[in-house]
């Protein structure tokens, strides 16, 4: 028989019954009624010896949850709910940011398959506990987290609009963190070994990422609105931290801006082919994927497959970890170039653009004399 226990961090009681093959299971009455809890317990375990459909199952519920709310509970897919909720965050996030939440979202709804159609109420914390130990047989403990921490934002979402009473997401820990090969710096024989297989775009996005420190998505965003070339400046607010950025173009970068196409439109991309991919795409995982390839031809980096191999199109078949190199190093060789030349820590924290908020108010601000003494201290490549 069907009986009631609580779980300490939750109001509402919790059914516990066994299902047609002798296996406990526990699941939310969504009730802090005991009496009322219980019948939805025993229509649980009824459902569960195949004495009942789920469709009797949720019209009995609803029944109850009317009589003892005074509403009547409505049904929203999850499928639905996903893009009601993507929807309500395009206005606060970032593009990228958005791509990341639909990426994480489709390959849930991949792994739910024909569950994702059916309510939002229905999704159990099983099936987000199952889904986290999926994902972590193929992919980096930091990914399956961050797919986690979508799933909680938009489950806490939907208990606030009440298209939800308990949360499957809550009790859910996330997975053990894997111990991370620090990234490093390029050395200069490394970076003239990359220059040296790469085309000519790619020349310059190296190049960029060296003389400005910037991210990969940042430097493919650019246009000729940003730069300006009487005063020999680079302007640009950056992606992930919404930073606006006045950068010096010294000796070198003005080189390779000289050596790149021009065009009488102040809205053409600096690098076409890295814009197009990165409109295409909302993220730079195309872009990185093709870096890591270019490390492969250079000896710098094992070559290895960017397709998926994991069940269902979720996830690659071999776990990525973090890599010792990647574009993201430019951006720590030119940190480590600046201070090999003596640049104060505050000067080069400012030419980078630090997110750290602790560093940012610890370090004072530096003037566009400083940031030039910075650029000009680093090797032409």
């Amino acid at each position: 028989m069907a009986f009631l226990w609580k779980h300490p961090q939750s109001k509402y009681f919790i059914a516990r019954f066994t299902d047609f093959h002798g296996k406990r299971r526990n699941r939310s009455t969504r009730s802090t009624n005991r009496k009322q809890a219980q019948k939805i317990a025993e229509e649980y375990e009824l459902a569960a010896n195949k004495k009942r459909t789920m469709r009797q199952v949720r019209e009995t519920i609803s029944a109850l949850h009317e009589e003892i709310t005074g509403e009547e509970l409505s049904e929203t897919p999850f499928r639905e709910y996903s893009e009601l909720w993507l929807e309500e965050k395009k206005p606060e996030v970032a593009p990228s940011t958005l791509a990341y939440y639909r990426s994480a979202l489709k390959k849930f709804i991949v792994f739910l398959g024909a569950k994702a159609d059916a309510d939002i109420a229905s999704i159990a914390s099983d099936d987000v506990m199952k889904f986290r130990n999926f994902e972590s047989k193929t992919l980096a403990p930091k990914t399956v987290n961050h797919d986690l921490k979508v799933l909680r934002m938009l489950f806490r979402s939907a208990r606030r609009q009440k298209a939800i009473v308990d949360d499957p997401s809550e009790f859910v820990s996330s997975t053990k963190k894997a111990v991370a090969t620090r990234r490093r710096p390029f050395t200069i024989p490394e970076l003239k070994a990359v220059i040296a297989v790469a085309d000519e775009e790619w020349r310059s996005l190296i190049r960029f990422g060296l003389y400005t420190g910037q991210r990969l998505g940042d430097l493919a965003s650019l246009t000729w609105t940003n730069v300006d070339l009487r005063r020999k400046e680079l302007r640009l607010i950056t992606r992930k931290t919404r930073k606006s950025l006045i950068l010096p173009i010294e000796a070198p970068l003005l080189a390779q801006l000289r050596r790149l196409p021009k065009s009488n439109d102040p809205d053409a991309p600096l690098h076409p082919r890295a814009f197009r991919i990165l409109k295409a795409h909302g993220v730079v995982g195309n872009l990185s994927n093709q870096f890591a390839d270019l490390l492969a031809q250079a000896g710098l980096r094992e070559k290895k497959a960017h397709r998926k191999t994991g069940d269902a199109g979720v996830g690659r078949g071999i776990r990525s970890g973090v890599v010792e190199l990647s574009f993201h190093c430019l951006r720590h060789t030119a940190v480590s170039l600046m201070k090999d030349a003596g640049i104060p820590s505050s000067v080069v924290m400012d030419f980078v653009g630090h997110d750290s908020e602790q560093m940012s108010t610890h370090y004072t601000h530096v003037g566009m004399e400083s940031l030039s003494k910075a650029a000009a201290s680093l090797p032409t490549i």
